[in-house]
């Protein structure tokens, strides 16, 4: 609860606001909704909401700590529909480009590919693997098709074969150098608002 009072000085009225913030949904620098999980070990730990609220009932499976932060997991995507919003992040997905070799025919990609890894719940346990998606970038209105060969975690992280880097978000398409290109954007941005389809 938050209290705030504000004093008119040109009269004597006293006006005394009292706000309530939901326990599930606060806004702050998540950019939109935010969830609030408590964690025995942490405390309290704001994350930034992927979804809306049609999100198909996908929530966080539980929580991975890692380097001193804290992480929600998830088994589950956003559903797909005909222009599912993701966030388009970069990946090298070439040997010792900082990951291992994809889960989709376990072997190392060219950056040069019109390639992705998707988040664990759109990857569907593999079943997309070798399918192509087209991808639209909301910033630049140009399309590319590319092929899923990886999955983008988003369960498991910080270890070993995730080369130290936490779990992925549940709504990522994560590019190659090719991807990015293609659709007219600055890799060194770091992550772009696009749509993806089944191609």
């Amino acid at each position: 609860m938050k209290h705030f009072v504000a004093l008119f000085l040109a009269s004597p009225i006293v006006i005394s606001i009292t706000l309530f913030s939901s326990p599930s949904h606060a806004v702050s620098s998540c950019n939109g909704p935010c969830q609030i999980h408590d964690d025995p070990d942490v405390g309290a730990h704001t994350y930034a909401s992927t979804l809306s609220s049609s999100d198909g009932g996908c929530r966080p499976s539980g929580t991975l700590h890692c380097h001193g932060r804290s992480y929600p997991k998830y088994r589950c995507s956003p559903p797909v529909t005909s222009s599912t919003r993701a966030t388009l992040t970069n990946n090298d997905f070439s040997e010792g480009g900082g990951s291992g070799a994809s889960e989709c025919g376990g072997r190392f990609h060219g950056n040069s590919e019109l390639i992705v890894a998707m988040s664990t719940g759109w990857y569907a346990g593999g079943s997309r693997c070798g399918h192509r998606i087209k991808i639209r970038s909301r910033k630049t209105g140009r399309s590319v098709t590319a092929k899923v060969v990886d999955e983008c975690d988003s369960v498991n992280g910080c270890a070993g074969g995730h080369d130290g880097e936490p779990p992925c978000r549940n709504h990522i398409v994560d590019g190659s150098n090719a991807v990015w290109h293609a659709l007219g954007l600055d890799i060194g941005v770091g992550e772009e608002d696009v749509t993806w389809s089944m191609a």
